[in-house]
């Protein structure tokens, strides 16, 4: 079957509200691809629907709370219900709560593994399967570095992008083992980038939230997950200090763990103002945070 361009693509956006998700919707509208836009805050994705629309992209919004199956399999329905057909599924809603494991109340944690991991599961089973009865299509699922390597602190939010990376990659073999050669299964695996992720995080760490350095412009994420669209490949690190973490996790894995553990206590123990807790937008949506950057490189 020949490649499509993006332009002619319909494409299913999780957490298209800000960050990652939102960038990547504008970016994909100036190439006139068909948009379907999903997150929890409904008024931000009317206005990314506009937007998009006026850049010259057919976009609909749908809210969806990914945590829901229900909501998941309606977007699914939408999506056919407006365009007929899914050609990419970006799975790219998450949360997270940092704070020492005993600290961060057990709801929360387990709201980040149903956001962050179930969200993936059920967003990939209504697309994979909607892949296969067309024989095509691109499955991007967005884990993190925290998906091959580990930090203290954020024990909820790493075990769900373990997860994330391990569905992906099994995906990945069933889709070779049968034959179908224009299904892809991608997972992109970020650093820190600087999305209002940070800004929608809870907080029970006793501390300002502090993002790791380096800490990226997200466009460099937005650039991928747009490549990725056109020109899909199975597993992609960006930041160069991922690289670098992933690899020392595999070849010197106990020494990789101390020097990460070590940094990460200092950067969000030590060195932040004290802090009260705060859920965040964990549970449910918070106004902060709409841009597809949080501007915190700026202000740094």
């Amino acid at each position: 079957m020949a490649p499509q361009h993006s332009s002619s693509k319909v494409v299913v956006i999780t957490g298209a509200s800000s960050g990652f998700g939102k960038g990547t919707a504008l970016e994909l509208a100036r190439r006139g691809a068909s948009l379907v836009l999903a997150a929890r805050r409904g008024e931000l994705l009317d206005e990314l629907a506009q937007a998009c629309t006026a850049a010259g992209a057919r976009a609909i919004a749908v809210v969806t709370d990914v945590s829901q199956q229900r909501d998941v399999e309606q977007l699914a329905q939408r999506a056919l219900a407006q365009f007929s057909r899914i050609d990419v599924w970006i799975n790219n809603a998450g949360v997270g709560a940092l704070g020492r494991f005993d600290r961060v109340p057990l709801e929360a944690q387990v709201q980040v593994i149903a956001t962050d991991l179930l969200g993936v599961l059920y967003g990939s089973y209504v697309a994979y399967r909607q892949f296969v009865a067309q024989r095509s299509g691109i499955l991007i699922n967005m884990a993190s570095e925290l998906g091959r390597h580990t930090v203290p602190y954020y024990a909820a939010y790493s075990a769900a992008k373990h997860g994330v990376v391990g569905l992906s990659d099994a995906l990945r073999q069933e889709v070779e083992q049968n034959g179908l050669d224009d299904v892809r299964i991608c997972v992109v695996m970020p650093t820190a980038h600087d999305t209002p992720f940070f800004d929608h995080a809870a907080n029970y760490t006793g501390h300002e939230i502090e993002a790791p350095a380096p800490l990226h412009d997200p466009q460099n994420v937005v650039d991928t997950l747009v490549r990725l669209v056109d020109d899909p490949k199975d597993k992609e690190i960006v930041g160069a200090d991922g690289v670098v973490k992933i690899l020392m996790k595999n070849l010197a894995p106990g020494l990789e763990e101390k020097l990460a553990a070590r940094q990460m206590h200092k950067t969000q123990m030590e060195q932040p103002p004290p802090a009260g807790d705060s859920p965040g937008a964990v549970r449910a949506p918070i106004p902060k945070g709409t841009e597809v950057s949080a501007g915190r490189r700026k202000a740094s």
